[in-house]
């Protein structure tokens, strides 16, 4: 089949990996290209409930309005916190506190200021996938002579062949039982760093991430804050279920806690409970409220390993699969969702599948690997022992935060990514 040919009628594609970027995938495929049969493959069981997976993702508003077209946001919402402002800060004494004067190391951006509702959102992961694995079931009920999911068959290998590729999928766990062609392959099944094999660009930061979950009294409603320690990043996001206290008057609130340390330094592990409120209480800043409760905590590594390239011949890698990375601008899930929205916008718009790929790669490039770049400084800088770096980092905080069209153009490039 020539690639014209593909293009134009009944494209065969294969989404592999039924989480929040392949399914956005999918399900923007069967909107927008009405001829195409898009074939979903998931090592997941059907009946595997994701649905109270409590992993906390944030979404940047252009996701949420990408969500929103999907079809699939109402059905959230509920179960996602609105980010009002952001607030990014940095704890240690640089050169300038300690001389004293001149602005705080800390920004400010607020959804008001930027004329929109909100920011963002922080949803658990069970609350989105749950919806969009509901969605993609229905769609496919509505059309099965072209969407279709395979639960439980993983693909072990996809291979390029004359104007497409060919997947081996498990049957029953034995891998490469079935060989299925395909004009086009999408992975976008990710994993987390520690897990995957190494891609082109790897970078081991020797950081941990503890993650979890704290209970607030006081503070902002609606604010997520982001802490540059000395060992690593410190984020609370807002979480659903603000409550008074028994003063009647008091904001009690949830959030979501990622704690970046030094894997060779990492005490973390040994602390009580108690002592991690402590030090958490001595590294954040007296506006995020007094810190009353924290989860269990649970930890991973933290990497760069990132595809050159998002396309190779006729598979395309998005999300995790194409780049993972530090979660200290938390953008990692928003990145995958505007390679999502990029690729069937170039595939609808072309009937030739390969100019359609050429065209994703050219597009999809400023906005990757400005992140990529962004995120990989941002995580190793934590590393350099360079003397006044601290106080660099707080005067870029500072000037930000003094400079209303500087701080406008980081709010929308988080918002909305490069464009």
């Amino acid at each position: 089949m020539s690639a014209v040919l593909a293009g134009a009628s009944g494209l065969r594609l294969a989404v592999i990996g039924a989480g929040p970027v392949g399914l956005a995938l999918a399900l923007a495929a069967a909107r927008r290209l009405p001829t195409a049969q898009v074939c979903v493959y998931d090592r997941l069981p059907v009946g595997h409930d994701v649905s109270g997976d409590p992993r906390t993702l944030a979404l940047s508003q252009g996701s949420v309005l990408a969500l929103q077209r999907l079809g699939v946001w109402a059905a959230m919402a509920e179960r996602a916190e609105p980010i009002q402002a952001v607030h990014v800060s940095q704890q240690q004494p640089g050169l300038l506190d300690l001389l004293g004067g001149g602005p705080a190391p800390e920004l400010l951006i607020r959804a008001v200021d930027e004329g929109v509702p909100q920011l963002g959102a922080v949803i658990p992961y069970g609350a989105l996938a749950a919806p969009m694995r509901a969605a993609w079931l229905a769609a496919c009920a509505q059309a099965p002579q072209r969407l279709s999911v395979r639960w439980g068959e993983a693909v072990s290998g996809v291979r390029p062949v004359s104007g497409g590729v060919e997947i081996d999928v498990g049957v029953g766990g034995a891998a490469g039982a079935l060989v299925e062609p395909h004009d086009l392959a999408v992975v976008a099944e990710g994993g987390v760093f520690a897990d995957q094999a190494r891609k082109a660009i790897a970078r081991d930061y020797g950081q941990t991430a503890w993650v979890g979950t704290v209970g607030l009294e006081g503070g902002e409603v609606g604010v997520a804050h982001e802490r540059f320690t000395p060992q690593g990043p410190v984020a609370l996001l807002p979480l659903p279920g603000t409550t008074l206290a028994d003063d009647g008057r008091t904001v009690r609130r949830r959030a979501a806690l990622v704690w970046c340390v030094d894997q060779r330094d990492d005490a973390v592990a040994a602390l009580t409970e108690a002592q991690r409120l402590a030090v958490l209480t001595h590294l954040l800043p007296a506006r995020v409220g007094r810190l009353v409760s924290i989860s269990p905590l649970k930890s991973f590594a933290l990497g760069l390993n990132a595809e050159r390239t998002l396309v190779q011949g006729r598979t395309v890698r998005i999300g995790n699969a194409a780049q993972t990375l530090h979660p200290v601008a938390g953008q990692g899930l928003n990145l995958g969702l505007r390679d999502a929205h990029e690729l069937v916008a170039r595939l609808a718009r072309h009937s030739d599948v390969d100019q359609a790929l050429r065209r994703v790669e050219w597009q999809r490039a400023p906005d990757r690997w400005a992140m990529i770049a962004a995120t990989d400084f941002l995580a190793r800088s934590f590393t350099w022992p360079w003397p006044g770096l601290s106080t660099l980092r707080g005067a870029g905080l500072a000037a930000l935060g003094q400079v209303g069209p500087l701080r406008s153009l980081l709010a929308r490039r988080m918002m909305f990514g490069g464009r």
